[in-house]
Parts: structure tokens; C-alpha cells; sequence
């Protein structure tokens, strides 16, 4: 049971763009649930929040934070849970410890981030910080599978109002590469445990044998997989695709996942850096590891260690002369695709390549045709059969298409594929196995020293309640439902042992198709060109990927998609979008106090949330303020609300003034509580009669440089200054 004192919706603090506009916004929601009799308080699950709460010996009692993500993690495994969880940091090693350097300038005594632990206070340090990296949120709170759709007024807005597609022509060179073996996808096994065990993972080799992992729990009915990525392999695909880029004339960039897949990833985008320099690592190899370079933090990083060496500096000049031009992240400051690991997420740069027409930004500051490294095979066939259709049919027409919908298997930590602490880099070349409490060897793979070996799992209850899901929706939709599933990959098998008999024991087996990932793609992309709408079911990854894909191609963003996930014990996460370009956002308000985040997911989100808070508690004045949410959003879009690009125009701030005016003018219309219409009467009145001062004071704000006290821990005092800088507007919200 939840704590009596707990509210009755959460709302999340997290990171970037999303938190600031939480400062503008998180009041108004609370003055107008605080009428219905809602409480909505705070959980900081934000990347700053998570870090002090790792290390409180390290801290005065006035630093210390209680451990959200742990409560939060406790909470969805009740019925009373309702959470509107905003996008927070999946942090990357560079972001980790430029949060850390942060805090430590701020005064918090906290260790540094131990690149190379050698004793036993930086191995504790590590292993706390190791805990925090990557997507450590998601998994602790997604108790439940994903419900992911553009809202009804999102999607005729995006109809009505399309966005610029680039276009795609017959002749573009750009294209995919992927291993053609010796990858995950090709080394995958499987297998579905019939009873309850606890396995440990440990590396045979000529020395002995190590214990890489002990005591991994999985209850019966579990899919547990394992692979593995061979080092030379790996390496001699990246050379080979960087010589054939160059000969093709076209862009060499790299679509990786190292955030998510926070173990994994990372040490491919390393291989990526040293392919890129291999004569440089060649030839001073000692050097660099000498002077600390880790080339799974990126080109970004290794440039500033070694700046102050001539020599090395001069072969870097030398190789790059030799290579073919690359994608840039920012190509007026000389971001390029390998800078940063975290620049780069695959489920955001491919639909932004796919929606230019297959283009990039060059370093030349020109768009150009690009070669889309994409190293493992298991999910590239996506990618790569989206661009052979729009090669073949043109781009996407907005006006017209269809939607994409997509249930995703994710809870309980489903295929948490790459991430710890079940994948290792192999240390010296011998047999990985797994090995079960009664001695079964479930499964073994011969690997050399270097290899990336990685186990994933998923749970036979959040299967079945994927499963389930998805019958739902189709039968709410009856439009066309397809699992992507690979009946050719081993832990796709497992997965459909499991979904042929529900579908038939449920009698829908006729409403549901089973197409690998490649056949969907094509399937889905000639559906939606129809203007018809298809429902994916899929698996985890493929779920984070999708639900950026077809919402970026369709709508322009992902930041705008209902995100529902159906708790498994009763309760409600209510997720808000993408926040993929953040902190892009965070620099513009820095620079010119001009916040362009458009807050359209969390207005989703609330809505849902309080319509499922009136089903769960039986608060009637919830769901009268929910349907007014509804309405609000539908004004924002009607009405083109949503915050503009550029310094002097409409920004975030602005939103949320006509979602708060919008807001209360529904409930003082509405009949069904006569109660709220009254006390949002006076509310809705002076929002209007202020329009032109709230305007104003809004206007006045931008233009300088805003001073936030920090960018992963900044100041509540300045931030809400910053982000509510309408007194008018103030008196009126409290």
C-alpha cells in the first residue's frame, strides 16, 4: 500500500528543458488540482537528485536528498500509483561527470567519477555511480508494458497543419550498414526456463575460471537469452565501411544507443573512435593510454587530453585528411557524430535523417547523402527498409498518412538488452556460460578477449500482460495489429510460444499477424501511406525506437505522443515524450531566456492522469477537470499556441499561460459541477482581462542571457525568477 501521506499524483523532477518548464507549469497544475481536491506533489528522479542521494555520507544534512527513484520504484507496485514521469537524462559517462564536477563546484563533497578504480573506496565510488549511468530510471519504474499513440488532437492537428518533409529520391546513396555475422543477432540463444532457478555467469578459460556474475534470479516461465559481439569482426566491418563511405562519396556517421544501452554501446562507439584514428592508436598507443584517453567517451574527450601534444595532434590532422567527411551534431562549433556518445541516439538521428530525405549536416555546414553505421543487426533491417521504401515511393506525406501505434514489452526490466550487470567485455579469450543452481549449463559461447557478451531477460507475467494489452487495443482500433517478431531469432521464438496460444485461447488469432522487423517496417510504412492506421506489438527496443520513428515522421516530434503504461498491480505511469533535444533547448534560454520546449506531452499526460485518478478513486471533479484538459490542449493547437523557435516570439512561458486561460474557460463552461464552473469563473475572467499585461510581462523577459545557477542542479530560487517572470500572471496562479 502506498503511504497515506503520498500524493495523489506525482509529477517528476527531472532534467534539462522538461524541469525548467516544470517551474512554469507544475503550479498551475496544482492550483487548478487543489480546487478538485487533488493533491500533486514531486519525486527528484533527476540526474543531480539521483547522484547526491548515492553518496549521503559525503554530504551536510541540508545537501542530503531521501532516495526518490527508490520510493517511486516502491510506489508502482501498488494500485494507488499515478505518476506523470517527464523525460530524465539517460546519462552517459561524460554527462555523469560534468553533473558531478557540477555539484562539486556547488560545494557537494562528493567523489570524483573513477575512470579507472583502483582501490577500494573508488571501486564503491564506481559501482554507486555505475548504478546511476545509463537508463537507470525506466526500469525501476515501468512496472507495467507501454501504450504509446499520438493523441486524437495531436495527429488532426499534424493533418491539417503538416510539417516540411525532406525529399527522397531514387538515386540517394544514403544507406545502412550492419554485420552481416558474427554480431548479437546472429550469435543469439534462447531459452524458457520451466521452473524457478538462479544462474551464474562465469568466463572458463586456460588461467581458470572467473565469476563474472552470481546469483541472477528468474522466476519460472522466464526467456532468458544470451550473445555475443566479436571484437574483430566489429572492427574489421568499421574499417571496411569507413573505405567504402569514402568511396562512395558520402557522409560516414555511426547510430548507436549508448544510454540505454549503457554497457554495450559505449564500448562499440569506442571501437568507432579508434577505427576512425586506427594509425594514430597504431602508432601511439602507450601515449594515449598514458595520458588517460578512454575512446569509449569519444572523439570530444580524447581531443581535450591530448591538445597539448604536437605529435599526436598532428597524426590525428593527417588520418582525418584521410577520411570521408562526417555527419556533424554541430558543424559551426566541430561536433562531429563520434564526440560525444550521448549526441547521438539512434531512435532520435535516424527518423531526423529519414524525415530530411536521407540527408545529414556536413562538416561543410551542406546537407549530404549519409552511410548510417548501425554495427548489430537485430534492429538495423528497420531503418534500412524504411529508407528503401521512401527511396522507392518518396517521402511521407503528413497531410494524408495514417498512425502508428505501438504496444512495447518493457516491464519488469524486459529485454534490457547491453545494459548492467549483465554485460561484460571479455577480458581473455575462453567459454562464457550461464549456469543454473541445479548445474545445467542453459547456455555457452566460445569468445575471445575483447568480445562484448550481454544477457537479456524477460518475465512470463509481463509477457502475458503485453499479450493481453495488445488484444486490447486492436479490439478498440480493429485496425491492422502485427507483432514484430522474428521467428528466425532466438529469443523472438521464445516470444511467440508464448503469443500464438493466447491469441487463439482469446479466439483473435485471425486480427493479429507475426512479420520479423524488416517485413513490418514495409508493412507499417504501406499502411500509414494509405491513410490507414497499424498497431505495432514489440519488444522493448524496438518500442523506444518506433515510438520515435513513425511520431517524428508523422507529427515532427515524439514529444507530443500519449505514453501510457498500465502498472501491472492497478496503478497508472503516465509518460510525457521524448526529450531528445533538451539541451539544445537549455542553451537557447541561457543564451536568450527563450524556452522552446513545447509542453504538449505533459498536457497529455495530465489529462490521462486525472481521468484515470477519477476511475481509480471515484473523484467525479478529477474527471470534470480532466475533460477540461482535453479541451485546453485541443485550444493550444486550434488556436497555434505552441511555443515558437525564435527569441521575441511566443516561447514555453507563453504556453502555458493559454493552457491555464484555456483550462479554466472549459471548467467555467462546463455543466456537469456547478461548483468548479464557479470557482473557475473569476480564474478565467482575469486571465483574459490580463492578456495583454501577461503578454507583455512574458515578452519582456527574453532576449539576455538567463542565469539558472547551474544546468544539472540549478537554483529554485533563480529557475522559478526565470521561468515565471509575469507578476500579473503570478498573483492570479498563487
Amino acid at each position: 500500500m502506498a503511504d497515506q501521506n503520498t500524493p495523489d499524483i506525482i509529477y517528476t523532477k527531472v532534467d534539462e528543458a522538461p524541469e525548467l518548464a516544470s517551474a512554469s507549469f507544475l503550479p498551475i497544475i496544482q492550483k487548478f488540482a487543489a480546487a478538485a481536491g487533488v493533491s500533486v506533489g514531486t519525486k527528484d528522479i533527476s540526474l543531480a537528485g539521483r547522484i547526491i542521494a548515492a553518496f549521503p555520507e559525503n554530504l551536510t544534512d541540508a545537501q542530503k536528498q531521501s532516495d526518490d527513484l527508490a520510493a517511486l520504484g516502491q510506489l508502482v507496485k501498488t494500485p494507488e500509483a499515478n505518476v506523470i514521469k517527464l523525460p530524465n537524462i539517460s546519462a552517459s559517462v561524460p554527462q555523469l561527470v560534468a553533473a558531478v564536477q557540477e555539484l562539486q563546484a556547488q560545494g557537494y563533497a562528493l567523489p570524483d567519477y573513477p575512470e579507472d578504480p583502483q582501490t577500494d573506496a573508488e571501486k564503491e565510488a564506481r559501482a554507486r555511480y555505475d548504478a546511476i549511468k545509463g537508463s537507470a530510471v525506466n526500469p525501476v519504474l515501468r512496472e507495467g508494458n507501454s501504450d504509446r499513440r499520438a493523441a486524437k488532437a495531436v495527429k488532426s492537428y499534424a493533418q491539417n497543419n503538416p510539417h516540411r518533409m525532406g525529399d527522397w529520391t531514387a538515386d540517394s546513396k544514403t544507406r545502412v550498414a550492419a554485420m552481416d555475422g558474427n554480431d548479437f543477432f546472429s550469435n543469439e540463444v534462447s531459452a524458457t526456463l520451466p521452473k524457478e532457478a538462479t544462474a551464474k555467469i562465469v568466463l572458463e578459460t586456460a588461467s581458470g575460471e572467473t565469476v563474472l556474475k552470481d546469483g541472477v534470479s528468474y522466476p519460472a516461465g522466464t526467456v532468458v537469452d544470451a550473445t555475443f559481439m566479436n571484437a574483430a569482426a566489429l572492427d574489421d566491418f568499421l574499417a571496411a565501411e569507413i573505405e567504402k563511405t569514402k568511396a562512395e562519396g558520402v557522409l560516414f556517421s555511426l547510430h548507436m544507443k549508448a544510454t540505454m544501452m549503457k554497457v554495450s554501446d559505449p564500448i562499440i562507439f569506442g571501437h568507432a573512435v579508434k577505427a576512425w584514428l586506427a594509425p594514430v592508436f597504431d602508432q601511439f598507443g602507450d601515449k594515449l593510454d598514458a595520458l588517460g584517453v578512454n575512446p569509449n567517451q569519444g572523439l570530444g574527450a580524447l581531443l581535450d587530453k591530448v591538445k597539448g601534444d604536437a605529435d599526436i595532434m598532428a597524426a590525428i590532422e593527417a588520418v582525418t585528411a584521410t577520411r570521408p567527411p562526417m555527419y556533424m551534431v554541430d558543424s559551426d562549433r566541430g561536433i562531429t557524430n563520434l564526440h560525444v556518445p550521448s549526441d547521438v541516439i539512434i531512435d532520435a538521428s535516424m527518423p531526423a535523417l529519414i524525415r530530411a530525405g536521407g540527408k545529414g549536416w556536413g562538416p561543410d555546414g551542406k546537407e549530404a547523402d549519409c552511410v548510417c553505421v548501425i554495427p548489430d543487426n537485430s534492429y538495423a533491417p528497420v531503418y534500412d527498409e524504411a529508407i528503401k521504401f521512401f527511396k522507392e515511393s518518396g517521402k511521407l506525406n503528413p497531410a494524408t498518412a495514417g498512425t502508428v501505434q505501438n504496444i512495447g514489452l518493457m516491464a519488469q526490466k524486459a529485454e534490457e538488452y547491453g545494459s548492467h550487470p549483465t554485460t561484460f567485455e571479455i577480458a581473455e579469450a575462453g567459454t562464457v556460460k550461464m549456469i543454473l543452481d541445479d548445474g545445467t549449463v542453459l547456455h555457452q559461447h566460445a569468445v575471445q578477449a575483447g568480445d562484448i557478451w550481454r544477457s537479456a531477460s524477460a518475465r512470463k507475467a509481463p509477457i502475458e500482460d503485453w499479450v493481453n494489452l495488445a488484444i486490447d487495443r486492436q479490439k478498440a482500433e480493429g485496425c491492422e495489429a502485427v507483432f514484430w517478431l522474428d521467428a528466425n531469432r532466438a529469443h523472438d521464438a521464445e516470444l511467440i510460444k508464448y503469443v500464438k496460444p493466447i491469441l487463439e485461447a482469446k479466439g483473435v488469432a485471425d486480427k493479429f499477424q507475426i512479420m520479423a522487423p524488416r517485413e513490418a517496417t514495409r508493412a507499417a510504412l504501406e499502411t500509414i501511406t494509405k491513410g490507414e492506421n497499424h498497431i505495432a506489438i514489440t519488444g522493448n527496443v524496438l518500442r523506444d525506437y518506433l515510438t520515435d520513428l513513425f511520431p517524428i515522421l508523422e507529427l515532427a516530434t515524439s514529444a507530443k505522443m500519449l505514453s501510457i503504461v498500465k502498472l501491472m498491480q492497478g496503478g497508472g505511469l503516465f509518460e510525457t515524450g521524448a526529450g531528445g533535444s533538451a539541451p539544445k533547448h537549455v542553451q537557447q534560454l541561457q543564451g536568450e531566456n527563450h524556452l522552446r520546449w513545447d509542453s504538449l506531452g505533459e498536457f497529455c499526460a495530465l489529462g490521462e492522469s486525472l481521468q484515470f485518478l477519477a476511475d481509480a478513486r471515484g473523484n467525479e471533479k478529477a474527471r470534470v477537470l480532466g475533460k477540461a484538459v482535453d479541451a485546453a490542449t485541443q485550444g493550444i493547437l486550434d488556436h497555434n499556441r505552441s511555443p515558437s523557435r525564435k527569441v521575441g516570439e511566443p516561447d514555453n512561458r507563453d504556453s502555458h499561460y493559454w493552457f491555464a486561460r484555456y483550462w479554466a474557460e472549459a471548467l467555467a463552461a462546463q455543466s456537469d459541477d456547478a461548483e468548479l464552473a464557479a470557482y473557475f469563473a473569476p480564474i478565467a475572467k482575469a486571465l483574459a482581462e490580463g492578456e495583454d499585461k501577461i503578454v507583455a510581462e512574458l515578452a519582456a523577459a527574453q532576449g539576455e542571457a538567463a542565469d539558472l545557477g547551474g544546468y544539472y542542479h540549478t537554483d529554485p530560487a533563480k529557475t522559478a525568477a526565470v521561468m515565471r517572470p509575469s507578476a500579473t500572471l503570478n498573483a492570479i496562479i498563487g
